[in-house]
């Protein structure tokens, strides 16, 4: 029997924990960035699938590249990127690597070290961030800065979510290497609370993430787009205070999402912060005084 896909993504671009294309980004950009957002969250809704088998999930995976690319009509949650990719000229090659991890979700449920991880995230987030400042014209020295920080925001998803992946998709994020460093195995995350040395392993990563952060949270500075500046110092503000969440809470027994009032704030913090980074970055040195 064949499987349909979900007549559209399991969730919006408002369920996530980070902005995706707000109001404050340019309105002639919203629209490119959700038809990304929409394409990706279609393919990630299939290599998540319970129903679906490893070759099933490849498959369809395959339909999506071929939509993209302009090889059938079969997948509607691709066909406005499409769209979107020839109106503005912009290469495919950014949602092609989302394909990747999402190739190496459907069969990979292990990563062995940081490394490796580092490895998947380059496939899973940083073509994120790097869509996103194509779109805006802004030049490839900002890579590294939005790298680091998409990587970050992917480990603290991962951490977020940490049991749940093991309970109901038997995904390890957390590299073994670190479990085995404080004598656990994958089967502690199933465990109700986390055990002392589970939260150890956390605090690791974390204080690893939060480099990830710090190198992220110079990307304001380099993006020469004023909107965007604003965007990425509020999903700095964002990523550092969830990071700090994560190091506090145990996420096999608390919540260490955001409530709605704390990601207003933040956000309103992360604006500020933006247009402060802006100003000085765009500022121009003062004239030397001329000798009388």
């Amino acid at each position: 029997m064949t499987l349909d896909l979900p007549p559209a993504p399991s969730k919006t671009h408002q369920g996530e924990n980070f902005p995706v294309a707000s109001f404050i980004i340019a309105k002639r950009h919203r629209p490119v960035i959700l038809a990304y957002y929409r394409f990706a969250r279609g393919a990630d809704d299939v290599a998540d699938s319970p129903v679906l088998s490893p070759d099933a999930k490849l498959g369809w995976l395959d339909r999506f590249e071929a939509t993209l690319l302009g090889k059938n009509d079969d997948i509607e949650a691709a066909r406005p990127l499409r769209s979107q990719l020839a109106a503005r000229k912009i290469s495919a090659r950014h949602a092609l690597d989302l394909l990747h991890a999402f190739r190496m979700d459907a069969i990979k449920h292990r990563y062995a070290n940081w490394s490796e991880l580092m490895g998947y995230c380059a496939y899973s987030a940083a073509p994120v961030g790097r869509f996103v400042l194509d779109v805006h014209g802004e030049s490839e020295e900002t890579w590294p800065a939005s790298d680091a920080l998409c990587s970050a925001l992917q480990i603290i998803n991962h951490l977020q979510d940490c049991a749940k992946d093991y309970k109901i998709l038997n995904r390890v994020y957390i590299p073994l290497d670190a479990l085995a460093a404080r004598g656990l195995d994958e089967s502690a995350l199933a465990c109700s609370r986390a055990p002392a040395a589970l939260r150890l392993v956390l605090r690791d990563l974390l204080c690893k993430n939060a480099e990830l952060v710090a190198l992220g949270s110079t990307l304001p500075a380099k993006v020469r787009d004023f909107r965007l500046c604003l965007e990425t110092a509020v999903i700095a503000k964002l990523a550092r205070r969830l990071d700090a969440l994560l190091l506090d809470r145990d996420p096999l027994s608390e919540s260490v999402h955001l409530r709605k009032a704390a990601v207003i704030s933040l956000s309103s913090l992360g604006v500020a912060d933006g247009l402060c980074t802006h100003l000085r970055a765009r500022r121009i040195p003062s004239m030397p005084a001329s000798s009388a």
